[in-house]
């Protein structure tokens, strides 16, 4: 190519050199939709830049860019970024015609409970058991147990005091479902938010009480 472009104008010149960057781009993204495409769940932004050869700054530019795509093309699929990592998926809105073809996926239900404790687990990370039922003020073993068996939350480790109390955390399935990339995306809560926590885990320790 080099030798073919002795002599060419510098126009000429730079027009082949952004052709050839422009085939190079889509060469990446078309490695990356491969790959997404291929391992179905999410991959580590480290992973898909090993795949294409490039730093992890530029892969990351490269597979927004094939997000971005996806979303101009009005495709059926879309690519959602997960905390360092990409994963490629149908779109929400084609759920009914996709469950028409295939068995219907479980639902989970997040009642009250589930979601204060959900929340308490999300904002308070990595958490205990103990410190979440400080905070709601009632027993809370069900509700992370269920939490755990919907995905949502996981054990990350145990504290180092005495009893080795577990930790526990979100997971990558919490950041889908709720349709955030990161936890930096979470909304801000306040005390005040906290204390409302408070509040009903009482008026549900009542009830049970009453019962």
């Amino acid at each position: 190519m080099e030798k073919l472009l002795q002599g060419a104008p510098a126009q000429d010149k730079a027009e082949v050199w952004r052709v050839r960057e422009e085939m190079e781009i889509r060469e990446a993204k078309t490695i990356l939709e491969a790959v997404l495409f291929a391992m179905g769940g999410s991959v580590e932004l480290k992973s898909l830049a090993e795949a294409v050869g490039q730093d992890e700054e530029t892969t990351g530019k490269l597979v927004r860019s094939l997000a971005d795509d996806y979303d101009a093309q009005g495709r059926g699929m879309r690519i959602i970024e997960l905390e360092h990592a990409f994963q490629m998926c149908t779109r929400p809105e084609f759920y009914e015609n996709l469950i028409r073809v295939t068995a219907q996926p479980r639902k989970y239900v997040l009642t009250e409970v589930l979601l204060e404790t959900l929340s308490i687990v999300a904002y308070k990370q990595p958490v205990t058991k103990p410190e979440i039922e400080k905070i709601r003020g009632v027993k809370s073993d069900h509700a992370v147990n269920k939490l755990i068996e919907y995905g949502l939350v996981e054990e990350v480790g145990r504290l180092n005091v005495p009893g080795r109390p577990l930790l526990f955390g979100t997971t990558e399935e919490f950041l889908r479902s709720f349709g955030v990339s990161s936890l930096e995306e979470l909304p801000v809560t306040s005390p005040e938010q906290i204390e409302e926590f408070k509040a009903e885990a009482e008026e549900e320790a009542q009830l049970t009480l009453d019962v």
